[in-house]
């Protein structure tokens, strides 16, 4: 039996998590949460119930929620949307797209989203609110902090960590090893041979 699930987000990102939820078989969305100006309007077909005030109202009828919204320039709204999320007493539980591969001996936080094609190797560690976006691939013994995106394509050798909060750009490649701190932005297509940058 499928569980009903909030999605907290309209815009395009929103459209590529409804796609690795209904890939996973085990969710109704029952609908989506946006901004005011979009209340009445429907993504992929589903219906924008209503905006942040509203939250409240539908936690009578939802257990779960998922935060939709990308990661860019900073975390700062996907933290407090979590935030928000759990003092009204919802579930953020993580969702692993079923075209991606993620290692039984990894570990995903809560609230988590792996996307299509995604990797996951054996004693990677992903922490809370993260998004692994499509074809990302994370190698044996990472660690990525909470909060952070991992973009499209992304490739993190063996034994990288990653501090909380950070944004690592579709293409990036980060040598083997290396430990990155919080909030950091690394662009698209950078490959990082060491830290701190020169």
């Amino acid at each position: 039996m499928t569980k009903p699930l909030l999605v907290v987000g309209c815009g395009g990102h929103a459209k590529s998590v409804v796609d690795v939820i209904e890939s996973t078989g085990a969710w109704s969305i029952f609908g989506f949460i946006g901004l005011e100006h979009e209340v009445g309007t429907s993504v992929l077909g589903y219906p924008v119930l209503g905006d942040d005030s509203s939250l409240s109202t539908f936690r009578q009828f939802c257990d779960y929620a998922v935060v939709a919204v990308g990661q860019l320039p900073s975390s700062d709204i996907r933290q407090s949307l979590v935030k928000l999320l759990l003092l009204l007493g919802y579930e953020l539980p993580s969702f692993v797209s079923s075209f991606a591969y993620v290692s039984s001996y990894a570990t995903i936080g809560d609230g988590t989203v792996i996307m299509h094609g995604a990797i996951v190797n054996s004693a990677a560690s992903i922490g809370r609110n993260c998004i692994i976006n499509t074809r990302a691939v994370i190698d044996h013994d990472c660690t990525i902090g909470d909060f952070c995106h991992i973009s499209t394509g992304v490739l993190l050798n063996g034994a990288v960590s990653i501090g909380s909060e950070s944004f690592v750009g579709s293409g990036a490649m980060v040598r083997e090893g290396l430990c990155l701190p919080s909030q950091v932005i690394i662009g698209a297509s950078k490959r990082v041979m060491g830290w701190p940058l020169i």
